[in-house]
């Protein structure tokens, strides 16, 4: 099947759309170098990483980013993976949750900005989502509401902020907003709290993603956000990290133990099929247990475009996964589209 030009979506054409793609803002490191606080946030990130994964992370980034920044590039890219729509967020490196109220607004106003007008070259085809300044609750509505006046479709979040999980109260009126705008929150981690632990062999990334993944969304279930928010559009990457595949442990804890329920209304299990996951999980036998925990209209596919620990096939990816063919259809963009409300001509 030929790949459509535009996001359009009619009965006989499902667009193939990939929820987890980069864009890299220098603008947003410009605004934040020599400012109080960036050298022990790079020190801190440095220590997390060690120098075995800094020195190829420097090179690896610099090689991609004409992808990261070049829409054109990017476009040729898409056509040469069989990808019609990216969802776009910038990349988690420019979080910066280290930064002042100032600061933070600066940012979030500027990686809002210039990822719209990223994806303003082609706006049939990259879809966009902002940041959110975890550190300052206080700011995160505004940051949101920010974001939606720029024609993106929510906002990226990592899974916590220095002394505050996704479980604070101070979040609630995100969660509400959110819910009410129908605003997509996608839950994408960088570092982690293991820290040292995990400098050596790439465990930064490979074992502390799907711990961070793990442990936000546990938050997110066993807090109750879930159930005081059940309209909440949330896409965790990484096909969620260990949860969905660990999930039989949190429900047999919340079916013992008294501590473990006294604030999720059902079992935890059940809150996988209300979250959208992607499906970068580099094993088709974990993501057909994906599948079959969370369901099939909740994975999306998921590339982490353009970097090295994503898929450079993603469709390919998904193909091994040996899935029935309404599974496929469904993963591969049809999920998608009716999430990121991709216009019908049917």
């Amino acid at each position: 099947m030929s790949r459509p030009a535009t996001a359009t979506v009619t009965s006989a054409v499902i667009p193939t759309v990939d929820v987890h793609a980069h864009v890299l803002l220098p603008e947003i490191e410009a605004l934040v170098a020599g400012l109080p606080g960036h050298a022990e946030a790079k020190a801190l990130d440095a220590r997390r990483n060690g120098p075995a994964a800094l020195a190829v992370s420097g090179p690896m980034v610099r090689e991609r980013i004409p992808r990261l920044t070049d829409a054109s590039v990017r476009l040729a890219a898409m056509d040469a993976m069989g990808v019609d729509v990216q969802l776009i967020s910038p990349s988690p490196s420019h979080y910066h949750y280290w930064a002042g109220e100032d600061t933070a607004e600066k940012v979030y106003r500027l990686a809002n900005e210039a990822t719209a007008a990223h994806c303003s070259a082609a706006p049939d085809r990259l879809k966009g989502l902002g940041l959110v300044p975890l550190q300052h609750p206080e700011q995160a509505v505004d940051a949101l509401e920010h974001a939606l006046c720029q024609g993106l479709l929510g906002v990226e979040m990592s899974s916590h902020a220095p002394g505050r999980e996704l479980s604070d109260p101070a979040y609630e009126p995100l969660w509400a907003r959110a819910a009410e705008t129908g605003a997509l929150l996608f839950l994408h981690p960088f570092g982690c709290t293991l820290d040292e632990r995990l400098d050596r062999w790439y465990l930064s990334n490979t074992v502390g993603q799907p711990a961070e993944n793990a442990v936000a969304l546990s938050h997110l279930i066993f807090s109750g956000v879930l159930d005081r928010h059940p309209r909440l559009r949330l896409v965790a990457a990484h096909g969620g990290g260990y949860l969905p595949t660990h999930i039989g442990r949190s429900d047999h804890a919340w079916s013992t133990r008294a501590d473990a329920s006294t604030s999720c209304a059902h079992p935890p299990s059940s809150y996988l099929k209300r979250i959208y996951f992607d499906s970068l999980v580099h094993d088709p036998y974990v993501l057909g247990e994906l599948i079959r925990t969370a369901g099939a209209d909740r994975v999306l596919l998921g590339s982490d475009f353009p970097f090295d620990m994503g898929a450079d096939d993603p469709v390919g990816a998904l193909r091994t996964a040996r899935l029935t063919d309404p599974e496929f259809d469904a993963v591969r963009g049809a999920n998608a589209a009716a999430l990121l409300r991709l216009q019908r001509t049917d």
